[in-house]
């Protein structure tokens, strides 16, 4: 295999001038969004002083994100879509805009500000659904993967230096610049997605309010692939998420250090940035079925791992490994769902994942909370490790379409 061969495949920036722009768009918004985050972090704090005004911020966010999504994903089916994204990025912005003002003015209510978080998180969520139909609109099949790839690595890299950015814009010169910021980066997404086609339903469209959400979800239960890639993912999330334990284990094992907790999640995050960069062989395998099965098994795996190491650098080389494995992970399961779900289903199909995504994480950091009340913070992540490869070994038994599944639009 060649060199070029083992990095990410780039070929969708090549040959798609549609696709590179909407790419570099998203890639500045997402930039924006994680300022943003750090900012409403750090100006609810700096208002309240309070882990329960603070955790509200969390609540905000997550609500609005799977209250709106499924909804969302049904307008999204009888809509064209890159109306719909517009529509959503143009709200993002005015929200973003608002908390500017605030910021620029003197500090709202509390209240005020959370709303307006509220606000521009329901209008992600319309946006997401929409934005979710496109790579496989604008790609041949053969180079989604790749796509998806290019949309992952982009975004984790935002995720690492956004909070940095963040960081060096509020010490300088304070949250009114920070969300103003993030609302011209919404300009950079108009940008990408205006000069798309429009984007109708292909095939029947959506019906209408719950009637639409429950067509999907029958969909969902009834194409056992697609199921299949989200119990693996569920089962990899609500099992064995460790977040939640990180200062625990970190107090139990390795004395508190407040940098070693903080290399704890830098280390899944480097983990999952270098297994995107070196995605090639696995986007042009055309496999995501057994690709995402061994790499949520690895997950748990490692994670079990982590639980029983008693040194800090050998702890963070396995959580690297972890990391790398949940970012292959997810790259698999969102190329199922794109390439084996209908193109007039694939807004609700797309939202049902987003919530997938949203719910689980909070449910398994809940889960290890629990647990490790109950017994050590250790005992959890092992545990809870164990489960997640039995359980994503018992879906890959269980459905033998997903252990086989290229990338096709069989059930």
């Amino acid at each position: 295999m060649s060199l070029s061969r083992t990095f990410l495949d780039v070929r969708p920036l090549r040959t798609s001038p549609v696709f590179r722009r909407l790419l570099f768009g998203r890639t500045v918004s997402t930039l924006g969004t994680f300022m943003t985050t750090v900012t409403v972090m750090y100006q609810v704090w700096d208002m309240t002083h309070s882990t329960v005004w603070s955790g509200a911020v969390g609540v905000a966010q997550a609500v609005p994100m799977v209250g709106v999504s499924l909804f969302a994903g049904s307008w999204v089916d009888r809509a064209d879509r890159r109306r719909v994204y517009l529509t959503g990025t143009v709200g993002s912005a005015v929200c973003s805009l608002l908390l500017a003002v605030q910021g620029f003015a003197g500090h709202a209510p509390v209240m005020v500000v959370l709303l307006l978080v509220a606000a521009q998180t329901s209008f992600a969520a319309l946006g997401a659904p929409a934005a979710g139909v496109f790579v496989p609109r604008l790609l041949p099949r053969e180079q989604v993967a790749a796509g998806l790839a290019l949309q992952q690595v982009t975004g984790q890299a935002m995720m690492l230096v956004g909070p940095a950015v963040a960081g060096v814009v509020l010490g300088w010169w304070g949250i009114g610049v920070c969300y103003l910021l993030d609302t011209l980066s919404f300009a950079m997404s108009f940008y990408g997605a205006y000069g798309l086609p429009a984007l109708p339903p292909e095939g029947e469209k959506s019906r209408p309010g719950l009637h639409g959400v429950l067509d999907g979800l029958r969909f969902l239960t009834g194409h056992r692939v697609v199921r299949g890639a989200l119990l693996t993912d569920l089962a990899a999330t609500v099992l064995s998420m460790p977040v939640s334990l990180f200062p625990l284990v970190n107090e139990e094992r390795f004395g508190g250090d407040p940098r070693t907790l903080g290399l704890f999640l830098s280390a899944l995050a480097v983990g999952g940035v270098a297994a995107t960069v070196f995605s090639g062989p696995v986007t042009r395998l055309g496999r995501p079925g057994p690709v995402m099965l061994c790499a949520s098994a690895t997950w748990g795996a490692a994670l079990a791992l982590f639980g029983l190491t008693t040194s800090a650098w050998a702890g963070l080389g396995i959580l690297a490994l972890a990391g790398a494995a949940d970012a292959l992970a997810v790259l698999s399961r969102t190329t199922i769902v794109q390439t084996h779900t209908p193109d007039a289903l694939l807004g609700r199909v797309t939202a049902a994942e987003m919530t997938v995504g949203q719910a689980g994480p909070h449910l398994g950091n809940l889960r290890g909370g629990l647990v490790a009340g109950w017994s050590s913070g250790v005992t959890a992540l092992i545990t809870g490790g164990l489960m997640c490869v039995a359980a994503v070994g018992y879906v890959g038994a269980s459905t033998p379409q997903l252990r086989a599944v290229p990338v096709t639009g069989e059930a």
